[in-house]
C-alpha cells in the first residue's frame, strides 16, 4: 500500500519550498528567528508575501536586516505570529489574538479575512508544527 498524502513540513521549510516568501525567509534568517518557527509550536504565521514586502518603502527591507535593526525586525516579524493554529474556519467574527510579541492583531471576517487591514490571499496552508496565512501587506508595530 502506497501513502499517497502529501508530506507536511514545518513553518520555516514550508515558507521555503513556497517560493513566494524568499524577503520573508531572509527576515527570519536575519533576526534569528527561524529555530523558534521550526520548534514545536503550534504557531500561527500571516506571512508576508514578496510582494507585500516590495510594497515597503525603497531600502526598508534592506535596512531591517542589518544587525543593528535586529531588534526592531524582531518586533515586526513577530507581530506576524500568533500562538495556537487558527484556521480560517475558526474566524467566525471579528477577534483580537495576542501576537508573540505581545500587541494585539485584529483579525475580521468581513468581507474575506483581514489582519489588521492586511488581506489574507490564502489561507490555511497547513504545516506540521501549525499553519501559515498568507498576507498581502507588511503588518507593521504600533510604535
Amino acid at each position: 500500500m502506497t501513502d499517497h498524502s502529501i508530506e507536511l513540513h514545518d513553518i520555516v521549510d514550508t515558507a521555503v519550498a513556497a517560493g513566494a516568501f524568499t524577503t520573508l525567509v531572509a527576515a527570519v534568517t536575519a533576526a534569528d528567528l527561524g529555530a523558534v518557527l521550526k520548534g514545536e509550536g503550534p504557531f500561527t504565521v500571516f506571512a508576508p508575501s514578496d510582494d507585500a514586502f516590495a510594497k515597503l518603502p525603497a531600502g526598508t527591507v534592506e535596512d531591517l536586516i542589518k544587525p543593528e535593526n535586529k531588534a526592531k525586525l524582531t518586533a515586526i516579524l513577530t507581530l506576524h505570529v500568533v500562538s495556537g493554529k487558527v484556521m480560517a474556519a475558526d474566524i467566525t467574527q471579528a477577534m483580537d489574538a495576542a501576537s508573540v510579541n505581545g500587541e494585539a492583531l485584529h483579525i475580521d471576517p468581513t468581507d474575506g479575512v483581514s489582519v489588521n487591514g492586511a488581506k489574507v490571499t490564502t489561507a490555511d496552508i497547513d504545516c506540521t508544527n501549525g499553519v501559515i496565512h498568507v498576507i498581502d501587506t507588511v503588518i507593521l508595530p504600533k510604535a
